[in-house]
């Protein structure tokens, strides 16, 4: 049992910060309020946090951590397929490395959940995961598997397979609702047969690996940076009436209006780049703040190795200095993300019976010289 005293609690549930204790037991949080020390057995761990600000753990909506590693090269890269451009039987759990030296990286700057998987060579590249940024072994530090099927739209695909018939994105587009079609028909092919061995479809695995798609158990988490391919990744979740969220968004602010008349979850980022390639040109740090104002919901993301994970809180903070709400800007590193990945029943928010995810700082999170000095993930404090 832990017990987090006089600490100025944020707990992304409301708007204002308030002075308060934090009980923790077997991993999660039992009760938060004041002086909860008087009714705590002799022996709970006391953390004193007087002066600092304690937050719910930071949370990545996109990024490759673990997947795109330290010192990379191609021993290090194991986050794109390149040997074909429809891939939706990879699983990212099995690239994941929890000895990369960028996951405890994440964890001493207080990003404590991350949802990490394939990159965007492919047009449709595998399942993503949402994991903890302490441990040695994946499946011990999964929160949720999988969380999204990772699509993607624009250059990436063109530049990856313009030699191997992909050489416009109406056939990056092409291949995606190929995809989808087939697995259709093998799904009505699978209930139709009903058990029946003889009657059932040959076993096809990449057709397999999209029926969770197809029963909206997961969303196409689709990469889209410029705003016509922000809208075909729309058209295509609507054509096959599939759930949804956008990753990048880099014109989102061009074309807000039209994104506030959904409710896609909108994933913004990464902007402390250079515009490397033409689909960034219009690249803004007001974006994620035009969206947020417009009622969208969004989260900012890093997708690192682009930008390094610690440097979430940073990202979020040059938000807010190019006109985005502090308010919002946190909930777009807390709470946002982790709706957006499907795992906001567990972290996000400091709240009863949620785990007991912590980044305790002294200073706000969101300017440069802050520090964190604590990081406390599932009641456990990341040495």
């Amino acid at each position: 049992m832990m017990l987090i005293t006089n600490g100025m609690i944020h707990d992304m549930e409301q708007r204002d910060a308030y002075k308060a204790d934090i009980l923790v037991e077997n991993g999660k949080i039992k009760a938060i309020g004041p002086n909860l020390k008087e009714t705590c057995p002799a022996d709970v761990e006391v953390i004193d946090v007087e002066g600092l600000d304690v937050y719910p753990g930071f949370v990545e909506a996109h990024c490759h951590l673990g997947l795109d590693g330290y010192g990379i090269g191609f021993e290090g890269s194991d986050y794109n397929e390149m040997g074909d451009i429809c891939t939706p039987q990879m699983r990212a759990i099995d690239s994941f490395n929890p000895m990369d030296p960028t996951v405890h990286k994440a964890a001493k700057a207080g990003v404590t959940t991350v949802a990490t998987g394939q990159g965007s060579s492919n047009a449709i590249g595998g399942t993503w995961i949402a994991v903890k940024t302490t441990g040695i072994c994946v499946d011990d530090m999964i929160i949720k598997d999988p969380i999204a099927m990772k699509c993607a739209l624009g250059e990436n695909p063109k530049r990856c397979y313009r030699d191997k018939g992909n050489f416009a994105r109406m056939s990056t587009a092409a291949v995606i609702r190929n995809m989808i079609l087939k697995a259709k028909d093998y799904l009505a092919r699978k209930e139709a047969a009903n058990g029946e061995a003889a009657k059932m479809p040959g076993f096809d695995f990449k057709c397999e690996a999209m029926i969770p798609v197809l029963k909206k158990e997961i969303p196409l988490k689709i990469h889209a940076h410029q705003a016509n391919d922000i809208l075909t990744a729309i058209r295509l979740a609507k054509e096959f009436d599939l759930k949804l969220t956008l990753e990048h968004v880099t014109e989102g602010h061009l074309i807000a209006d039209k994104l506030a008349e959904t409710d896609y979850p909108m994933a913004v980022g990464p902007s402390l780049t250079h515009a490397s390639k033409f689909e960034l040109q219009n690249k803004s740090w007001t974006t994620p703040g035009i969206l947020a104002k417009k009622g969208c919901s969004v989260s900012i993301i890093t997708d690192s190795p682009v930008i390094p994970q610690e440097y979430l809180p940073l990202c979020a903070g040059l938000a807010v200095k190019a006109g985005m709400d502090e308010f919002d800007a946190l909930k777009a590193i807390t709470i946002n993300p982790a709706k957006h990945i499907g795992v906001e029943d567990r972290v996000g928010s400091i709240k009863v019976g949620k785990d007991a995810d912590f980044a305790i700082y002294e200073g706000s999170p969101l300017v440069s010289d802050s520090v964190c000095r604590i990081t406390i993930i599932d009641g456990k404090v990341i040495e």
